[in-house]
């Protein structure tokens, strides 16, 4: 059983707020000749698509519309490359879906963006159990990350809060706003802030991206002491954020690119060692991992102002840099 907190603040606002502009080349529908395969959204269908979770279990992963909330599915196992709806837009009060993840229990995960809500479904039948509201005016839920003990947390790119469900003793998920950080060294200003969110592999961290500066954050779960990560490249623009071991990948939306930065043992600095780019990639959001390829969200909200997208719209599955 699970305590539902329902609270309904439909505010679609276009994300026009983002500070991404596409400056990569676009690219017809097909795939690329570096080995980029490319996945499609139903033609002539308005998604401007952001968060993006993969399911180990059935080879399906999830995709949000920032446009109405719509989650879309594909599996990489199918041979099919096309994405078909999974959850409605607007069902249970999702006006916008945005950061997700697949936790180990095959609960999926949705950040509400402007609707400062939380969204939880089983991921293999779409069953709704539960949403949560923060109660915070002008807040935009933007990533989540999942800790080995199976708590959610969650960023806030316009208010200084981090956020956290989790489940209790008698195995009830309830929210709580984990973390305040005015006065701490993580600014906030009207620019976007804290974005892409991961967890260390043995819960002790959290690792998030503040897109206006391209800082790097290591937040204990422990103490909540907040540590900047000493890294050699600012990632500015940074979106969507993975960390695998010691490994991390920062999509940076407005460059048409993926960071790779290794980080030390106890994840306080980092080197930027590579860079991933593609001709298919057109205003790059979220990344999952699947076996030895990136899935790269493309969003093209650089072109919302006109409201010209390229359609359909695409995910990029790419292979993984190697050095």
């Amino acid at each position: 059983m699970w305590r539902i907190r329902i609270g309904m603040v439909l505010m679609l606002a276009l994300l026009a707020c983002l500070p991404v502009v596409n400056v990569a080349a676009d690219a017809g529908v097909g795939d690329d000749k570096a080995g980029t395969l490319l996945y499609t959204f139903p033609d002539g269908v308005v998604v401007y698509p952001e968060g993006i979770a993969y399911h180990p279990g059935t080879g399906d992963f999830f995709v949000g519309s920032t446009a109405d909330g719509t989650v879309y599915r594909g599996n990489v196992w199918s041979g099919k490359r096309s994405l078909e709806p999974f959850l409605p837009g607007g069902a249970d009060g999702r006006g916008a879906a945005l950061g997700m993840k697949v936790d180990q229990h095959g609960f999926l995960w949705i950040a509400g963006g402007p609707t400062g809500t939380i969204w939880m479904y089983d991921a293999v039948t779409g069953r709704f159990l539960s949403s949560f509201y923060n109660g915070v005016a002008g807040s935009f839920i933007n990533d989540v990350a999942i800790a080995p003990d199976g708590a959610a947390y969650f960023t806030d790119s316009a208010q200084p809060y981090l956020y956290r469900v989790a489940a209790n003793a008698q195995g009830v998920f309830t929210y709580e706003l984990w973390l305040d950080l005015h006065n701490t060294i993580i600014p906030y200003d009207a620019a976007f802030n804290l974005n892409g969110i991961s967890a260390t592999g043995d819960g002790r961290y959290l690792i998030a991206v503040h897109s206006a500066t391209g800082e790097l954050f290591r937040i204990a779960t422990a103490s909540k002491e907040i540590t900047r990560i000493d890294v050699d490249t600012a990632l500015t623009a940074g979106d969507g954020i993975l960390l695998d071991g010691h490994t991390l990948y920062v999509v940076r939306n407005q460059f048409a690119q993926i960071a790779k930065v290794e980080l030390s043992d106890n994840f306080s600095s980092g080197k930027v060692v590579d860079t991933l780019s593609s001709s298919t990639f057109r205003t790059p959001t979220t990344i999952t991992k699947v076996g030895d390829r990136l899935l790269v969200v493309n969003s093209q909200f650089g072109a919302r102002a006109t409201q010209n997208p390229v359609l359909p719209f695409t995910i990029s599955s790419v292979p993984l840099m190697r050095n």
